[in-house]
């Protein structure tokens, strides 16, 4: 079994959503024992997702963005260029968490990188994502094989938000949504923030050993 310290990091730009899927998909089913754990960092073109037991009511107006139906926990979301778009495939034994640990630790590695920026953020009962005064700026969706998580969280960051106001973000009726670019006085750089987030990330998920790579894994290997 490889070290639970060890972490690969793939830094990906603008990808389409559904081959960052399927690969999320080829690698969580070939990993086994030995494979490092890994961290996707990347932005999505236009797209609305429905989670597994999603209900298509949630989607309000039909537009020209397409709809996946796709496997992870959830309702509706959206993802577009200027959201940071993190996966985290993660064998949760090796690591000695749970879902809900992992779930809590994403959370607070998103509450804490916003507290750099002296914005207080928490947590909603039931409705798992970071609020900032009420308005949800990180969406969380997971799925677990294996026990391996893949999927992970979304971070707004300076990104065109008119296309939730076609949706009920996660399915809540009247969720407000806001960016880091409304909640700061300069632009954010969106590189800046993936750094600071991953770095929050490996602190609470405790990786030390990391190396980095620019593509998809191999189709045919974890």
């Amino acid at each position: 079994m490889s070290d639970a310290s060890k972490l690969l990091i793939r830094q990906l730009g603008l990808q389409d959503y559904d081959p960052v899927w399927r690969a999320m998909q080829t690698f969580t089913q070939s990993r086994n024992d030995s494979t490092t754990d890994e961290i996707w960092l990347l932005q999505h073109s236009p797209v609305y997702t429905l989670g597994l037991n999603g209900k298509r009511k949630h989607l309000l107006i039909e537009n020209e963005i397409p709809v996946m139906n796709i496997d992870r926990g959830g309702q509706i979301t959206y993802h577009g260029p200027g959201q940071l778009v993190i996966y985290t495939l993660i064998k949760l034994d090796r690591k000695k968490i749970s879902v809900r640990d992992l779930v809590q630790k994403m959370e607070q590695a998103i509450i804490d990188l916003l507290a750099e920026f002296s914005i207080e953020a928490a947590r909603k009962n039931n409705a798992p994502g970071v609020y900032v005064n009420g308005e949800k700026i990180a969406a969380l969706g997971l799925r677990i094989k294996k026990n391996c998580s893949y999927h992970g969280l979304s971070l707004n960051i300076d990104m065109d938000l008119a296309p939730f106001t076609a949706i009920n973000p996660c399915g809540y009726e009247g969720m407000p949504v806001t960016q880091l670019h409304d909640l700061l006085q300069t632009i954010p750089d969106i590189n800046q923030v993936s750094d600071r987030l991953l770095k929050q990330l490996c602190h609470h998920l405790l990786y030390t050993d990391l190396q980095y790579d620019t593509e998809l894994p191999p189709p045919d290997r974890g």
